[in-house]
């Protein structure tokens, strides 16, 4: 196998992995999670996660520390990740006045997740 496509291999896994561990860390703070990875026209949403409140989507990344990973996001992903919760929230009996947060969920090289409850506000 390629050195290319086995560091790709290893970085899927690795994402998947610190998914299941943002999930299960939501899930142990009550919410379910409702979807992951859906994707919509703008592009896909790692974690879509409810509660009695609303809606979270959530951005999962991981990085060697909490900044690189935060570093990862950029604001033309967070446009694509809006516009694809535009179109989810068209399924959702509030629509577009469904109550919704967006998060973004850190995980650095040791396993720590790092939640930013509203993230997308402070970019």
């Amino acid at each position: 196998m390629a050195q290319r496509s086995v560091q790709g291999s290893v970085s899927y896994h690795s994402g998947q992995a610190a998914e299941l561990q943002v999930a299960t860390d939501y899930e142990r703070r009550g919410y379910s999670i409702a979807h992951r990875r859906w994707r919509g026209a703008g592009g896909e949403i790692d974690l879509i996660a409810r509660d009695a409140d609303g809606l979270v989507f959530i951005e999962v990344k991981k990085g060697r520390s909490f900044d690189r990973a935060a570093a990862r996001i950029t604001r033309r992903q967070t446009e694509r990740i809006c516009a694809s919760a535009a179109q989810f929230l068209e399924n959702e009996p509030g629509g577009q006045l469904t109550n919704v947060r967006f998060d973004a969920a850190l995980v650095d090289h040791s396993g720590a997740v790092q939640i930013i409850e509203n993230a997308f506000g402070q970019a």
